[in-house]
């Protein structure tokens, strides 16, 4: 049959979104091709690369698809020749958007998907001449928050949600267009407000940036604006909340209706605090410093599933695991995050557990000791666990983890993860032993037949291999064999 025939996406226009969008794309396996008359486009998209690639697979426990192809193009046709997706990135002007918008319409294929960046205008004004776009509002950074607001034509939206969770995005569709759809309506309230709050002299940017990420920013990351509020209304809920707050919306709180002049006195008041705030920092500085925030922040929310975490996790169950390496199951597979190494430079022993941790889960769902096993009150236990650590690794580096079972029966199962390189290095090994629990009496107990005869299958198929470095204890040396030429120069040998 050979392999299937590459997916092909064009970005028009290669600006901050339009990188991000190639971005998002190319890590998920699909080739971008780039159109941007700019000199300065190719520089710029390859500085949002870089960023993508150190982000976005820090946020997931298997490792992204094979990255797609980038290519720049001369010529926009070129560009969208045989795409299923075009995203129109151009700046905020109208008549440039119809310009754009025509040539797409004239050289794309007739069933792509054509998604407008716009944050303002509504398809109707996109398509008064007939391109058939439709609204595809992401959020900067594109490659790592997953929203996208998409209005327009019911099955174009439907089309292109699919492919949006594809790439781990979460398609909002909105119901109805209006100017500037939904996030940003709520971004602009706020903005407006912060805007007279400074220049009435009531607070500075970074008062005001404090506000938002020392309070209500941190509730809204996991639970939005009304389950907050329900929240607020303690145990009598939302109504109780509405009535005791309800009449303050009639109060002169804002100025939501009023907007300050942009004149100079007003802009260089807030540049001159933002310079004062952050300005000391070079942007992909800042850039960096925000995404490995988000990273940390999107990895928490998946522990329960929340908000963006439970997108990652629904998107992370589409990555299939190679399924073998040396004759053993590979139970992991990812990318090393910048978040994973220490002041050396290089991976922290923290994190080395947690591989193996993750490869213990993924040979837990091989034997059936999967998410509905937990649920229904059974699981393996970890005891005990032993690391030896052979060779430096690195942020980057991709890891890849397989599992041999050294004992596989009765309550016990005693593994042996290997740790690779991508270039093929043993980087170390995570011996660990378990026992199966009755999560309701929280006493050991077997586990179910079909898991049990599963489990013993691997240990008997397993049993001839060797499992060089298996029970060992701390500081065991022995003689006829030498260590690897990294752990000699850090034990100050050689």
């Amino acid at each position: 049959m050979g392999d299937p025939k590459p997916r092909k996406v064009a970005i028009i226009g290669g600006g901050v979104i339009g990188g991000g969008w190639a971005a998002r794309f190319l890590l998920n396996g699909f080739d971008v091709a780039v159109y941007d008359p700019a000199p300065q486009a190719p520089r710029q998209i390859g500085e949002v690369l870089d960023n993508a690639r150190r982000a976005l697979p820090a946020i997931y426990d298997r490792a992204l698809p094979e990255e797609g192809l980038l290519r720049f193009c001369d010529t926009l046709e070129d560009a969208v020749s045989g795409a299923e997706w075009v995203q129109e990135s151009v700046p905020e002007r109208l008549e440039l958007k119809h310009s754009v918008h025509a040539a797409i319409a004239a050289a794309a294929p007739e069933n792509a998907v054509i998604g407008s960046s716009t944050s303002g205008f509504k398809p109707s004004e996109l398509n008064s001449r007939g391109a058939g776009a439709i609204v595809a509002h992401p959020f900067n950074p594109v490659y790592l928050l997953p929203l996208v607001e998409l209005v327009g034509a019911a099955g174009a939206c439907a089309r292109a949600a699919d492919i949006l969770q594809e790439i781990g995005m979460y398609p909002l569709i909105v119901r109805k267009e209006i100017d500037a759809h939904i996030a940003d309506r709520l971004l602009e309230a706020i903005w407006r407000e912060s805007l007279w709050l400074v220049k009435d002299g009531i607070a500075s940017t970074k008062d005001i940036d404090e506000a938002i990420r020392m309070g209500f920013g941190l509730r809204f990351a996991q639970m939005g604006l009304f389950e907050t509020y329900r929240i607020a209304g303690g145990e009598a809920g939302m109504k109780h909340f509405l009535a005791q707050f309800g009449p303050a919306l009639a109060w002169p709180w804002t100025k939501l209706t009023d907007v300050p002049d942009y004149d100079d006195a007003l802009v260089d008041l807030i540049s001159g605090q933002s310079d004062v705030q952050s300005g000391d920092l070079p942007i992909r500085q800042l850039e960096r410093r925000r995404d490995d925030n988000l990273v940390a922040i999107l990895r928490a929310l998946r522990v329960n599933g929340d908000a963006a975490g439970k997108v990652i996790g629904e998107h992370e169950k589409m990555f299939p695991l190679e399924s073998m390496l040396e004759g053993l199951p590979v139970t992991a597979r990812r990318r090393v995050p910048s978040t994973w190494t220490d002041y050396n430079g290089h991976m922290n022993e923290t994190f080395y557990l947690e591989a193996g941790s993750k490869a213990t889960d993924g040979f837990m769902e091989l034997i059936g000791a999967d998410s509905d096993y937990i649920a229904g009150g059974l699981s393996y236990f970890t005891v005990e666990s032993h690391v030896r650590h052979l060779n430096e690794v690195h942020s980057g580096d991709m890891l890849t983890v397989t599992t041999q079972v050294l004992t596989g029966q009765g309550k016990k199962m005693h593994l042996f993860h290997r740790l690779h390189r991508g270039d093929g290095e043993l980087a170390a090994t995570v011996e660990t032993l378990l026992l199966h629990m009755n999560l309701n009496t929280r006493a050991t107990c077997l586990p179910e037949l079909a898991v049990a005869q599963k489990l013993s299958g691997y240990a008997v198929e397993h049993a001839g291999l060797k499992a060089e470095g298996s029970g060992r204890f701390v500081g065991e040396r022995k003689a006829d064999i030498a260590p690897p030429p990294s752990v000699r120069a850090m034990s100050g040998e050689g």
